[in-house]
This record gives C-alpha cells, sequence and structure tokens, in this order.
C-alpha cells in the first residue's frame, strides 16, 4: 500500500482533492473530489463563502476514506490576498470579502498618505495591486472598525481553512506575502509599518514555512472523516506551490503559471525592489526555501473564462479556441492588465469600449483576446531579461492553461528561446513535493523538480 499525499488545491473557481503517491521512482497522482468556487453578492460586497470552503474541504476527504485511499499527509493552497479575522473564541468575524470587491481601490490613497507607494514597495517588494491586503485592511477600518477592534488574528483563506481542521492558527509565509505587509528584509510581518497604519500588532503572528507541520486533526473532524492525518504547509499560495513544480533547475528559466490569471516570473534568491522593478509592476511573493518568485501578474484567461460565462456557456474553450484559430489575426488589441477588464459586469462590453466598437464579431474579439496576451507575455520576459540582467534560457508554461495550445504557439512565435507546456497540474503537484519534502522522500528542490521532469507529459511547442 502507497503512502498518500492528499493536495487540495482551490482556485477562483474550483477546488480539487488530488492524490499523490511515489510508485517506480515517479510521482503519480489521481483526483478523487471537485467542488465549484466563485465570490457572490453579500452585504453589498463579493464574497467567498468561507464555510462552504471548509464544508467541501471535508467532504473530500471523506472521498478518500471511501475509495480505500487514506492520506498520511495533506497541505491546502489557494490564491492570495484575501483573508477572515478570528475572535478570541475562534469565531468568524463579518464577512470573507473577495479580491474583486470594488471597496478595495478606494482605500489605497488613505494608505498612501501614511505610507507613500514608493515606500510601501521598496518595504514590501509587491507589485502594486488595488486588491492587496495592506489597502483591504484600510477598506476594513473605513467600514468596520469594530470588526478589527474584536479581532484577535486574521488568517488567509488557506490559513483558516487549516484552522477549521486542526484547531491551530498558523499564518504561513508565501501566502502572507502576496499582501503587501510583509517585510522584504526579515521575511517576518512589517510590524513598524502596520503599527503606522493603524492595524492591530495582535492580527499578525510569527510566520510558518512550507514544510512546516501545522498538526493532526481535531477529533471533531476526524469523526468525520474517518481517519488522522498531519496537517502540513505547503506553499499555500497556489503560484508558489505551482513553481516548486517547475520541472527544470536551470536558474534562467521562465515559468508561466497559467491560468485564470498568469503569473510570469523567474526565481531569485537575493530580491531587487529598484525604481526598475518598481515601474514594470514586478512583484517579490515568497516561495520554498526562502526564494523570490519575481513576477507579474497578468489577467490571464480569466477574459476569456468571462467571454464564455457571458455567453451562457454556448461553446466549450476548444470551440472558442477554435473560432480564434480559424480567423488567425485581427487588427484589434487590448492591454490585458487594463482596469476594466479586473471584474466588469460585461466583458465583452469592456473590450468593445476598450477597441472603441460597438459589436466586434465574436471569432475577432477571441483573437483580440488571445495576441493580445501574447504579446504582453513577450513584453514581460524582455522586462525580465533586462531587469534582471539575466541570459534566460527557456519559457516552462506550468498549470492548466498549458493545455491550450493555440496561446502557446503564439507565445512561442513571439520569443527566441525555447516553450515548453506541462505539467498541467503543477500547483496540486507543488503543494504534493512540499510534504515530499517535509518527509524526506526528496532530499532537496532539485531532486524534486528532477522527479517532475521524469513523472510528467512535458512537451516543447
Amino acid at each position: 500500500m502507497p503512502k498518500y499525499y492528499l493536495a487540495i488545491d482551490i482556485g477562483a473557481s474550483s477546488g480539487r482533492h488530488i492524490l499523490g503517491w511515489m510508485e517506480n521512482g515517479r510521482i503519480m497522482l489521481e483526483e478523487v473530489y471537485r467542488f465549484p468556487n466563485g465570490m457572490s453578492e453579500k452585504n453589498g460586497h463579493l464574497c467567498w463563502d468561507h464555510e462552504a470552503l471548509a464544508d467541501h474541504v471535508i467532504a473530500g476527504m471523506k472521498r478518500c476514506a471511501e475509495i480505500g485511499k487514506i492520506p498520511s499527509y495533506m497541505g491546502i493552497d489557494t490564491w492570495g490576498v484575501d483573508f477572515v479575522l478570528l475572535d478570541k473564541a475562534g469565531n468568524v468575524i463579518g464577512d470573507a470579502v473577495g479580491y474583486r470587491d470594488s471597496r478595495n481601490a478606494a482605500a489605497m490613497d488613505d494608505v498612501y498618505k501614511i505610507v507613500p507607494v514608493e515606500e510601501l514597495y521598496a518595504r514590501t517588494g509587491i507589485q502594486i495591486l488595488d486588491y492587496n491586503t495592506v489597502f483591504q485592511l484600510m477598506a476594513l477600518k473605513k467600514e468596520h472598525p469594530e470588526q478589527l477592534e474584536a479581532a484577535e488574528t486574521l488568517l488567509m483563506i488557506p490559513d483558516y481553512l487549516g484552522y477549521v481542521l486542526t484547531g491551530v492558527a498558523h499564518q504561513e509565509y508565501t501566502n502572507a506575502t502576496t499582501g503587501a505587509l510583509v517585510s522584504l528584509e526579515t521575511g517576518e510581518w512589517d510590524m513598524e509599518m502596520i503599527e503606522r497604519l493603524g492595524y492591530p500588532k495582535k492580527l499578525f503572528g510569527k510566520l510558518s514555512m512550507p514544510c512546516d507541520v501545522l498538526g493532526g486533526l481535531r477529533d471533531e473532524i476526524k469523526a468525520k472523516v474517518g481517519y488522522d492525518l498531519t496537517v502540513i504547509h505547503p506553499a499555500s499560495h497556489d503560484t508558489g506551490s505551482a513553481v516548486l513544480a517547475m520541472p527544470t533547475n536551470s536558474e534562467n528559466a521562465i515559468y508561466l503559471s497559467s491560468g485564470t490569471w498568469s503569473l510570469m516570473g523567474i526565481e531569485r534568491k537575493i530580491p531587487d525592489a529598484s525604481a526598475q522593478s518598481f515601474e514594470k509592476n514586478f512583484t517579490h511573493e515568497g516561495g520554498v526555501d526562502h526564494r523570490f518568485r519575481f513576477l507579474t501578474n497578468i489577467m490571464g484567461l480569466w477574459i476569456i473564462q468571462s467571454i464564455r460565462r457571458e455567453l451562457g456557456g454556448k461553446y466549450s474553450f476548444a470551440e472558442l479556441c477554435d473560432m480564434a484559430t480559424a480567423l488567425g489575426d485581427t487588427k484589434y488589441r487590448i492591454n490585458v492588465n487594463d482596469s476594466s477588464f479586473l471584474s466588469p459586469k460585461s466583458m465583452m462590453k469592456a473590450i468593445n469600449d476598450y477597441c472603441g466598437t460597438e459589436d466586434m464579431p465574436l471569432d475577432h474579439m477571441l483573437c483580440c483576446v488571445y495576441h493580445s496576451l501574447a504579446d504582453y507575455y513577450a513584453k514581460t520576459i524582455a522586462d525580465l531579461k533586462k531587469i534582471s540582467g539575466r541570459e534566460l534560457d527557456a519559457l516552462h508554461i506550468i498549470g492548466g492553461g498549458s493545455k491550450d495550445s493555440y496561446l502557446n504557439k503564439l507565445t512561442a512565435d513571439r520569443l527566441d528561446i525555447p516553450v515548453y507546456a506541462g505539467p498541467t497540474e503543477a500547483t496540486a503537484i507543488g503543494n504534493i513535493l512540499a510534504q515530499m519534502l517535509a518527509t524526506d522522500v526528496f532530499a532537496s528542490i532539485a531532486e524534486a523538480r528532477e522527479t517532475v521532469f521524469n513523472s510528467f507529459d512535458v512537451k516543447k511547442v
């Protein structure tokens, strides 16, 4: 009987429970449970249903017992920046407001009056995005100061789910860094800045690192799922897990974690919060082994997903891609990172407005988005080369978007370096790798990445 490791990987639109184990020197995977996710309107804001997420986490764990594959270890990863607050009794205060809510942008100027934008970047190295936790907390402070006052701790979404399972309120480093509240210099919460902003210091404790043990299951959870296991921190920010699963040990490799968001960057061991990095809005998100994910957020396939949803699911993603492929190209282009595409009521109208059209044909709209994404990827790689001074030698497209052969080909056509696609399940694989590193299945990140290359189908585009 193999030793099973469970990765719970939750994204903006769905979550999955994926079992991993070693077999003949290769990593094997099996998806055992999948569930929907998304923000919905609640009390005037776009919020996550944190209680439903916890219920699905437990339901998927029960499914493992039902199929007779009980994991010994597990880890949880999700998106970044969003959080819940707990009171002294461990109860959630208020709602889990999501990053696409409009309240966040309105709080930016209030933060800058206290911590100017240049200082904020120099201290944290985090790209300036209106939904960063530092701005979300200011929005909450203005709207519901009583909630901050009553709170005892702040937990990012994966921290909260881990707390539900174990009763232990740990704050994990990689997810914490996404919010622009962690010091680039110390790797801990920037308490001096937090105090200046008027956020209660009691909310912020010592940060845990990937591969740290969170604990065993609470008795109540053990009774529900039918077994016990050890919960281990992966890189609980999903991109941190995905980057760990890069199938290469080259220091000059570029990664593109492609999905709803496209996260493109390189690994660095020494940060670079320079004026040039600030101008190009590159971030220093935390990674495994204290590495920095020097990257930028690109709107990604969110735009295509939104178009499909707006069309009522009439077309599959493959059919939409085929329309763009058949057209080939179009005169239209957009800046895929323009704020008008973050959370519009109508994505198709937002694209029409940006391009000065009223009823752009669907094939032209799709072609416009795909080509604009490829253009942005090429521009970002040029910026990475210039800022890092490295001779970057390959692009690795990982994650669900690595299956989009059309976008991959458009990207490769714009570059003079080889492009590789895969593995598709990079985030879950990285989650499992952290658990395996913690339990000495692998002696090093280099060994783990070599095993990823040998275990999964990595194709040259």
